[in-house]
Formats: structure tokens, sequence, C-alpha cells
């Protein structure tokens, strides 16, 4: 099974959106195997957004990741990455789709509810950055049969 990184950012978490995107990912077939409520601490979030650091909003980035708590989650199920990026629709909520979670629930592009990994290599670049390996719970969906052959 595949495994990546979601982040219910803090703009999520404040209008009450954490359960209705839980229950999306779920419905969905994917499989949580870790998730925390946290203040993402300064340096984290400097390095989980590493390949903005030159780009002008590098900064506004960091201060609004961790400008209050958010919700880091490991996903895991088939082509979990590209699951998760389709129902969370395009970067600009304005430009997302409706029936994604930015269609649905995003406000502009600095306030757009959640992060997705975009690719094998930062899902685990990501994992790492925010679980330890004990944190990540390993056990079998009883739907996973159904959903997975």
């Amino acid at each position: 099974m595949e495994r990546t990184f979601v982040m219910i950012k803090p703009d999520g978490l404040q209008r009450g959106l954490v359960g209705r995107i839980i229950q999306r990912i779920e419905a969905k077939g994917l499989k949580i195997v870790a998730m925390k409520m946290r203040t993402i601490p300064t340096d984290v979030a400097e390095e989980h957004y590493v390949e903005h650091v030159e780009k002008p909003f590098f900064k506004d980035l960091v201060g609004f990741i961790t400008s209050g708590p958010s919700v880091p989650m490991v996903v895991e199920g088939k082509g979990a990455i590209f699951e998760v990026r389709k129902m969370n629709g395009a970067t600009n909520p304005t430009k997302a789709q409706p029936g994604t979670i930015r269609g649905d629930f995003g406000l502009d592009l600095g306030r757009n509810v959640i992060h997705g990994s975009d690719s094998p290599e930062s899902a685990a670049r990501e994992i790492a950055l925010h679980f330890d390996e004990s944190e990540l719970s390993i056990y079998t969906r009883i739907d996973e049969a159904w959903l997975y052959e």
C-alpha cells in the first residue's frame, strides 16, 4: 500500500472542517495510519516548505502554517498520493472543481485548507518530518479485502 502525508491546515481546523475532511478520506477507502493535532514549530515548517525557501511568499507560508494547530496525518491505500491530490483539488481554491476539498471549503490560495504530498519522495520526507515510525499504526481495515485484491 502506498502512503502519503496529508495536513489539514490551521484554517481548516479553525473553521471546524476536520471531521468532514477525514470523513471524505475514509469514505474513499483510504486508511489513516497516524494522526495528531499540533501547532507546527517554525523549524519544522521551514523544513516542510524548503522547496519554497527562495520564493517571496515563503515567510508568509511559514507564518500561516505555524499560526495555530493543524492536523497532520499519514494516509495509506492504493494510489493514495494521486487519490488525495484528486480529492484536494487545485491548489488555488478559485480554480478547484466543486466536490473537491479546496473547491468546497478553500477561500483563497493562502487559505486552501489542506496539504497533500505530490510524490512518493515528498510523502516519505514529510512523513518522516512530522511522525516517528513508532507513531504509525499498522492494522487491516475490515474492507481491505474488498478494496485491494
